[in-house]
This record gives structure tokens, sequence and C-alpha cells, in this order.
């Protein structure tokens, strides 16, 4: 059972089913199909068409802009139309767009539609993310919430390496526009998937637009977001998030530094690749079933602390192709547990209500510790060496779970929280 708020501040009980975990695999894989299309197709080929390596970084960076400030428009995808009919929105635009964006010529003259089309691929991607993220959290049982973001994520990151290594290869072997063309599919195909998804929710959701005002509703779920934050739940999630631990921000650098490791461009190509992709995908699966038998916060430390052990050995190995591969390998498989960690633990801060705008708040702030130890990263690595870098990243790692310990048991000597209106996070477990 779920309740809802109803408009004289109670709630009522609405029957809720679940979905089996592995639909959100399906669910979200256009999002990964998309992001590897761009990152990966499209940075290979635009060179060849005569774009310089800046514009290409400039096209990447800015497919990466509207996924840090999307909780902007969350709301919207929380209070206005229908779950699905956004799902099914966001995935149909960026099939075409990826039709669109295989078929326009890199020529200087024409190359503002491509920025264009690659940014509003990029808002179009966000809307299928926060529709996937809305259906899980209101389709997912409190004891498959780590199952369900390991299939989540696994379905990203496969449909990452899908939409860079098959749209690469169909656009070298075939055509251009037939490598576009098969990923639109593949993405319209997964819109079928919502057959599986219990629509109990969208029921009570049509009722309560019924009922109540664009503006009652946004004033709704304005409460809901701020219930999750002043909760002690709420916060410790968001301080976990936000610590420097379990970043993965090393594999950001593995292919610059790879000479490191005296590893030649075929054996990069063959482990940051399409094995990279699934191998973490499977410590995404191996990870969300292993944090639905503990406490996800746990969880996340858990993985916090095997990447950085990881990154440890790693740096105090011998530095041959060999330990190249063994340990890329590794520090990819930990990081899938991280990304299922991370969506256990969103999907159980969250609770239902405003799921979107809730996850998206989280994701941000696990976004920012990505952002700067990959400076941090690159930084020591050019000061101190490679060692170094995988020393400090794994050192700052355990410096920030002690200060999550240490803020943890502190706030547990404070007086219960206040009560969480429905919708909200239940509680630390």
């Amino acid at each position: 059972m779920s309740s809802l708020p109803d408009r004289s501040g109670g709630s009522r009980s609405v029957a809720r089913s679940v979905a089996h975990p592995s639909v959100f695999l399906a669910l979200y894989l256009p999002f990964g199909i998309a992001n590897g299309y761009v990152i990966v197709t499209l940075a290979y080929l635009l060179p060849l068409r005569g774009l310089s390596i800046s514009q290409v970084a400039g096209i990447i960076a800015l497919f990466y802009l509207p996924q840090t400030w999307k909780v902007l428009w969350a709301p919207i995808v929380d209070t206005t139309l229908s779950i699905r009919l956004w799902y099914l929105l966001g995935t149909v635009t960026t099939g075409a767009l990826i039709v669109a964006m295989a078929l326009v010529p890199a020529r200087a003259s024409q190359l503002w539609l491509l920025y264009g089309l690659v940014f509003v691929t990029s808002l179009a991607l966000s809307i299928v993310g926060m529709a996937t993220e809305n259906l899980m959290a209101h389709s997912t049982s409190a004891q498959q919430k780590g199952r369900a973001g390991g299939w989540c994520q696994a379905g990203g990151l496969g449909g990452q390496g899908l939409g860079g290594g098959a749209g690469l290869w169909l656009s070298q072997h075939v055509s251009v526009w037939s490598g576009g063309a098969v990923l639109a599919l593949v993405c319209l195909l997964c819109c079928a998937v919502l057959w599986a998804v219990p629509a109990e929710h969208e029921l009570a959701r049509q009722e309560q637009s019924q009922s109540l005002g664009l503006g009652a509703r946004l004033a709704d779920a304005a409460r809901d977001v701020w219930s999750v934050a002043r909760s002690r739940a709420g916060f410790l999630a968001g301080l976990l998030l936000f610590m420097p631990l379990g970043t993965g921000a090393a594999s950001n650098l593995w292919s610059a530094i790879a000479g490191d490791w005296h590893a030649n461009a075929d054996t990069v190509a063959l482990v940051n690749g399409l094995l990279s992709g699934l191998i973490t995908a499977g410590g995404c699966l191996v990870g969300g079933y292993l944090f639905d038998l503990m406490n996800r916060k746990a969880g996340y430390l858990l993985s916090g602390w095997a990447l950085a052990a990881c990154a440890v050995a790693m740096g105090l190995t011998p530095r041959t192709p060999t330990t190249f591969v063994i340990f890329v390998s590794l520090y990819g498989f930990f990081t899938g547990w991280v990304y299922a960690a991370f969506t256990a633990l969103a999907l159980e801060t969250i609770g239902t209500g405003a799921a979107a705008t809730k996850y998206n708040v989280l994701a941000c702030l696990a976004n920012i510790p990505l952002t700067y130890m990959t400076l941090v990263d690159g930084a020591t690595h050019t000061h101190f060496g490679p060692a170094a870098m995988l020393f400090i990243e794994a050192g700052i790692a355990v410096l920030a779970s002690l200060f999550f310990g240490s803020v943890a048991m502190a706030s547990r000597r404070r007086p219960a929280g206040t009560t969480l209106h429905a919708g909200g996070a239940g509680g630390v477990p």
C-alpha cells in the first residue's frame, strides 16, 4: 500500500503493485544509447569529417550541460501529464534526434545545427531519466530498491556500450545513417516495456491532477522535497553522496594515462570500451542484489571502500599492460557497485511523491565530487605521477567516509526528527 496526500492534508491509501527490477534495464536503455552515440560514435566520426578536437570537445561539453541543472524542470515532470506519456515523449524524441545527428553534415557553416541537436538530445534524455526514476520509485518494493537500481544502471551502461560500439561499427561498415536508424529503433522498442509497469500510481496521479491546480501540485512537490531534506535520513543521504567517496573519477583518465602502463591503443580500446561497459554493468547487477541484503548507506560506504582498495592495489603493482587490463576492469566492476548503491540509496531516501525532483537533487549532489575529483586526479598525476594519483584518490575517500561516520554518530544523539509528509523518506533504517 502507498499513500497520497488529499486536499484536507490527510492521506488515502492506494494499492500498489510492483514491477520486476529487470524492467528498468530496458526503460533506461535509451539514456545510455544516446550517451554512447554522442561521446563515442560522434566523437570518433566528427574529426574524420574535418572538425577540430576543440570543436568536438565543445559539442560533448554542451551535451553534458543540461544534465547539471536538470533538477530545475524535474518538478514539471512530477506534476504535469502522466509519467508514461513523459517517457514516450522523451524516448521518441531521443530516437528522432539520434537519426538527425547522423544525417547532419559536419561543415563549419552548419555546425550550429549539430550544436542545437546535441543540446536538445540532452534535454530529451533528462526527461527519459526522470520518467524512469519516477516509475522506479513508485513501482519498486522496499526490499528490491537495490536490484532495481542495479538493473537500471546496467541498462544505462550497457546502452552506452551499445550506442557507442554498435553505432560506430554500423556507421563505419554500413552507412552513417544506418547507425543512427538502428539505435533509434532500439529506443522506440524500449517503449513497449511500459506495459510491464503497474498503472495504479498513474491512476492516482490523474485523480490528484483533476482535484488540484498546477500551482497546488507544484507547492505539494516543494513541500515533499523539503520534508526529505529536513529529515535525518535525507540529510545523511545527501551528505554521503556529496562526499568524495566512490566517485570513480580515475576512470575518466584511463585513456589519457594508459601510457604509464605501456598500454597500446588496441588495449585501451578493448578495456576502456565495450568490455568496460559490460564489466561495469555486471558490477551494477551484483551490487544491486548485494545491497538489498544490507543497510543502503553501509552499502554505499562498502562500494566506496572497495573502489579505494582497488586504486591502492593498482598503485602498488608493477605498471604493465596486463596489470592495466586487470585493475581497470576491477575498477569498473566496483564502479558498478557505486552506481547500484547510489540508485538504491536514492530510491530509499526519496520515497514516492515528487520522485523525479527528489532523485535529481541527490544526483546533482553526487555529480559535484565526481567533477572536482577528476580535476584533483589530473593535477596529482601531473605533479606526482600515477601511483600518487591513485593513493590520493583512495586516501580522500577514506577521510570522507570517516567524516560521514562521525556526523552520523553525532546526529544519533539528537532528539528524534520530525515526521515526514506522505511520499517522503521513511526514516533511517
